[in-house]
């Protein structure tokens, strides 16, 4: 579901009074909402059409420092201005935020206005349009979940994070009376995103303490990006109005459960009708859906990087806390990376458990689905299915154990540079090695609490 809000009734909310401000937002590398508050005036006197950002926005890592070695923006290039160029469809409410509206904007380039290709919506929407053209619509949806603790992020940044408090005592999944402590919040964050025409379908307590899952409707693939990064803003910025934090790190803690954001997938012929349905295959797949989720699995190392962004991400990956650590198929086993929900219903899909809540959803989407329309181009043949604890399950396919080895395969991958460009596969190699670069080098709590006295 696009935005809910029009321009023309933008204006008329903004001659009302109603809307004073609006959000013009990109989207960077890691997945955030980059970009600048409009007066609402105006905006709507042609400050729709068009606006400008600095080109390091998707060069720059987490805390904004200027990483040098990327071919698109450097010192050398001078850093110029990339165009933000507003998706009127994607205008909407932010009832969270008083007098708001937020549209989220295409990075193009300044001088003829085409698509930068390492963008995140840019990576995505060329991976849409390869799968119309080949009669397909991917449909999409991604499951959030996140930690909501006592502490505010004040408090986090003047004293520290070892005090961090989870909201809750003990293990919350699907607990009714433990998240009614939590509704303060939560109730906000459902009816917040529902007014800004996010389809907002349900929470939960999740399988741990202070754990939430937020779900919101499925949608076609780039609508579901937009509407994954709303959502993430949307409930950090809620959760610090009550005075709360949130994170959406892959694992904040190693004694607790990781926090995930499986993305379900399923492909729709133009007439409306589910190409991954066979109602005479004995797990209801039809051969499309076979030789998709077959292109995954074959190239699921290689799109590893893409699913699992962070030196920190990969340390999800631990046996019995429902993160997969193989990457391989099965019906219905939540111990498999692969899960082919729906059996036997129209709604037949591939659930993919690889990615942690901090993805950025354009990238891993547009992974998967290059990895999934190669195997339907190569009409590769699905591997049989495997049963039972793939955790102790040995001699099958794994998931990389480290940003490391899932950069170096990223960099080595002929499908995706076919799929998304050598300038693109290397611009997001670099990112990688700049992340594992930054934390090799510094000294952690543990290394000094382990080794302080004793080495």
């Amino acid at each position: 579901m696009p935005g809910n809000l029009t321009l023309d009734a933008l204006k008329e909310a903004v001659s009302r009074g109603e809307i004073d401000t609006v959000l013009v937002a990109g989207i960077d590398m890691w997945g955030r909402l980059v970009g600048k508050r409009f007066h609402a005036a105006f905006f709507v006197n042609g400050g729709w059409e068009e606006t400008h950002c600095c080109d390091y926005l998707l060069t720059v890592d987490q805390d904004m420092n200027t990483v040098q070695g990327y071919k698109s923006s450097s010192w050398q290039t001078g850093y110029g201005d990339y165009v933000l160029k507003p998706d009127m469809a994607t205008l909407r409410l932010v009832p969270w935020l008083a007098g708001t509206a937020l549209v989220l904007g295409d990075i193009l380039d300044h001088h003829d206005h085409s698509p930068v290709p390492h963008s995140p919506r840019a990576v995505l929407k060329k991976q849409v349009e390869r799968a119309r053209a080949m009669g397909f619509e991917p449909m999409m949806a991604t499951e959030l979940e996140f930690y909501l603790f006592e502490n505010s992020y004040e408090s986090l940044r003047d004293h520290g994070t070892e005090n961090l408090k989870p909201i809750s005592a003990y293990n919350e999944d699907y607990h009714i009376f433990q998240t009614t402590k939590e509704e303060d919040v939560m109730r906000a964050v459902r009816n917040g995103l529902y007014g800004a025409g996010i389809p907002v379908e349900n929470s939960k307590g999740e399988a741990d303490a202070g754990q939430e899952e937020i779900n919101y409707r499925y949608s076609d693939a780039l609508d579901t990006a937009d509407n994954h990064v709303i959502v993430k803003n949307g409930i950090k910025e809620i959760a610090w109005s009550k005075g709360r934090s949130v994170t959406f790190m892959a694992k904040y803690d190693h004694r607790k459960a990781g926090s995930s954001s499986h993305i379900h997938q399923s492909l729709w012929s133009k007439d409306g009708k589910a190409s991954f349905a066979d109602h005479d295959d004995a797990h209801g797949m039809s051969e499309v859906m076979k030789h998709y989720l077959a292109g995954q699995l074959y190239h699921a190392r290689e799109i590893t990087a893409f699913l699992a962004p962070y030196v920190n991400s990969y340390k999800r990956f631990t046996v019995g806390m429902f993160a997969p650590t193989k990457a391989v198929w099965s019906a219905d086993n939540r111990t498999a990376g692969f899960r082919v929900c729906g059996v036997h219903t129209k709604a037949v899909r591939v659930e993919c458990r690889i990615p942690g809540s901090d993805v950025n959803p354009y990238m891993a989407c547009a992974a998967l689905l290059a990895a999934g329309l190669d195997g339907i181009e190569k009409k590769m043949a699905l591997e049989p299915e495997l049963r039972g604890d793939m955790y102790a399950a040995s001699g099958i396919r794994e998931i990389p154990k480290t940003l490391r080895d899932a950069a170096t395969l990223l960099h080595g991958s002929a499908m995706l540079r076919a799929a998304f460009g050598d300038d693109v596969v290397e611009h997001y190699h670099h990112a990688a090695q700049w992340e594992i670069s930054e934390t090799d080098r510094v000294v952690t709590d543990f290394e000094r609490q382990r080794g302080l006295e004793r080495a």
